[in-house]
């Protein structure tokens, strides 16, 4: 397809501009003026404006239960505090009718995967809202490892094993430790077999994280916890992105020291629990301000998923730029989830995820008059 004389944000540039596109396999083949037409389809997007497919850094889509109640959730496991050998690619249900609605809004792809009951939850998966089998629709399979502090695993497992969030920390430190001595035996061992360490797949699954090859990726609302977050990474030197960051507001100036990526959210909701207390749509302006890589999330299907944009327009109303708005749904969440090689801006070379609007996809008002997905338009 090439589309002809659209006005281009492609969230690496805060200027727009009118080009053309030329869309061939799936990627974005060629950006420039009065590119030839070689017989491809032809759209004229004149007046319209195009954007690159909009990215959740944060969601359970099609893992959470999408209007079917208990039987069709399947992010958190509640019969064992420390799962890091779980996979969010195994539990994902393509069919869902949210991955469409997410699609039609022009959420084109989202990191998603295992809640934030457990300790230690399992490895989140990035993948494309269009498909009828998860396999097909995957950008990266292992983005990242989550692990959660504050109420959330107090709460799920106060009567089975974890009542403080002293004793949260030092769950994940004992899997820590004993996944890095596992890793030096295994190391140590090289190809003789009978010096190996009798395999464990928790452990295994962990060293991915050990490595610096995925990040933890910590649920963490209040300052404290943040703080945990930050101070069990530096001890044994593991990547960290730090997710919901309800207080970051009120310690911006000690995370722009950190300067690891944050995504911020769900703004949308109630302070339905004691750590949302200081909830705020100023929050992520705050932390753009301050020099921080910013994500805004949904947390899906706590906000639903196609309200992606939207939470970026009340941002916006709340002091955050349009540009770094726009950033914090595109190329911020693509590097948040180490996929910025294939989705989150407009350029040659990366996947033909395209939303194409009559106005601004942030205003609550926003027509979309198209949306692509790998080149090819979404029903």
């Amino acid at each position: 397809m090439l589309i002809k004389n659209g006005i281009i944000h492609d969230a690496i540039h805060e200027a727009p501009f009118t080009a053309d596109l030329l869309l061939r396999d799936g990627k974005i083949a060629a950006i420039g003026e009065n590119l030839p037409d070689g017989g491809e389809t032809v759209l004229d997007a004149s007046g319209l404006h195009i954007y690159p497919g909009f990215v959740d850094a944060h969601s359970h889509l099609g893992l959470s239960g999408d209007g079917i109640g208990y039987e069709g959730t399947d992010y958190n496991e509640h019969n064992d505090i420390v799962t890091p050998h779980l996979r969010g690619i195994d539990g994902f249900k393509p069919m869902q009718p949210s991955l469409l609605a997410a699609a039609r809004a022009g959420v084109t792809c989202v990191c998603t995967g295992p809640g934030s009951a457990n300790v230690l939850g399992g490895t989140f998966v990035a993948v494309k809202t269009v498909g009828c089998r998860v396999d097909h629709m995957v950008v990266k399979e292992a983005v990242a490892m989550k692990c959660a502090f504050g109420e959330n695993p107090k709460r799920c497992y106060r009567d089975k094993s974890d009542s403080s969030r002293m004793t949260t920390a030092a769950r994940l430190r004992e899997m820590l430790f004993k996944a890095r001595e596992y890793m030096e035996k295994k190391d140590a061992a090289g190809d003789d077999l009978s010096k190996r360490p009798g395999f464990d797949m928790k452990l295994e699954a962990l060293i991915p994280v050990l490595r610096r090859e995925i990040p933890l990726k910590a649920h963490a609302h209040a300052c404290e916890d943040i703080f945990t977050a930050l101070r069990i990474a530096k001890e044994f030197n593991v990547k960290i992105t730090l997710e919901h960051v309800t207080e970051g507001h009120l310690i911006a100036d000690e995370l722009a020291k950190e300067n690891v990526p944050v995504a911020v959210g769900p703004s949308l909701t109630s302070a339905s629990k004691f750590e949302l207390r200081n909830k705020t749509f100023d929050t992520p302006g705050i932390l753009s301000k301050a020099g921080l890589q910013v994500s805004i999330i949904t947390d899906h299907d706590v906000i639903p998923q196609e309200y992606l944009p939207l939470c970026a327009g009340l941002a916006v109303k709340h002091g955050m730029a349009p540009f770094a708005a726009l950033q914090a749904i595109t190329i911020n969440p693509a590097r948040h989830g180490g996929i910025a090689d294939r989705v989150g801006s407009i350029e040659i070379g990366k996947d033909a995820d395209l939303v194409i609007c009559e106005n601004s996809p942030l205003e609550v008002d926003a027509k979309i008059h198209a949306v692509y997905i790998n080149g090819v338009k979404v029903d």
